[in-house]
């Protein structure tokens, strides 16, 4: 898997959803959404790349906080460290939005700190790197591709209640927009402070739609409130 070209179908579907069901009647996988559920439990081990140490990393480190839970294939790939490098260069912006951020894939905790010091587009990252070296975290997340033991590009965002608002799970041959998902933190930041709700393509200083207040009105003539033209700008 990894980052290989071309997407190919999961194996042996009928047994893998047979695991799938098994997991979630054992508790061990939240469903196939995250969005509206808790973190999963999770305690592993990581590299943290800002310092050049090892730590260990649990989900109570996000309580009460904005947090993004972010996996990947696997280390030495090729996607995998556009994408890495990517949400490395928006992290002060991240961090200005109280949001933390932890990549993970099944690598070894050594193989992070290797693939952070070898890379040339990881240079001066900050970000730590979880690693699920024993495939629970990315099965109870329900990122993990059984058959291959790698995880798909899985990337979730959680309140501080501990709550996902976002998710976004795609394979591996393209990697994932890094500004849309920080316009996304923005917009639900804004959602959640004010009680107000962001139409498509919601940025800062764009028109929300006042539903807390005028929901009757709004009720079947949004386009009274917005025009496309708004939307798409």
């Amino acid at each position: 898997m990894g980052c290989a070209n071309g997407v190919k179908p999961r194996k042996k579907v009928v047994e893998i959803n047979e695991l799938l069901n098994q997991a979630q009647q054992e508790g061990k996988i939240m469903g196939s959404t995250m969005v509206r559920q808790e973190m999963p439990k999770f305690t592993m081990d990581a590299y943290d790349a800002k310092t050049g140490h090892f730590k260990e990393v649990s989900s109570d480190d996000y309580k009460g906080k904005w947090a993004v839970i972010c996996f990947y294939p696997a280390d030495f790939t090729f996607v995998c460290p556009t994408e890495i490098a990517a949400m490395n260069a928006k992290y002060d912006e991240f961090q200005k939005l109280n949001t933390e951020i932890l990549a993970v894939s099944v690598d070894s905790k050594f193989s992070h700190k290797r693939f952070a010091e070898t890379e040339p587009l990881l240079k001066g990252l900050k970000l730590t790197m979880g690693a699920d070296s024993n495939q629970e975290v990315s099965r109870a997340f329900g990122v993990l591709v059984e058959e291959e033991g790698v995880a798909l590009r899985g990337r979730f965002l959680f309140n501080p209640d501990g709550i996902c608002v976002a998710q976004e799970v795609q394979a591996d041959s393209v990697g994932r927009n890094v500004n849309e998902f920080l316009r996304q933190v923005q917009a639900w930041q804004h959602a959640s402070k004010t009680g107000e709700v962001c139409p498509a393509g919601w940025r800062p200083g764009k028109k929300t739609l006042p539903v807390q207040t005028d929901a009757e009105k709004m009720a079947g003539h949004v386009g009274d409130y917005i025009t496309i033209e708004e939307i798409l700008s």
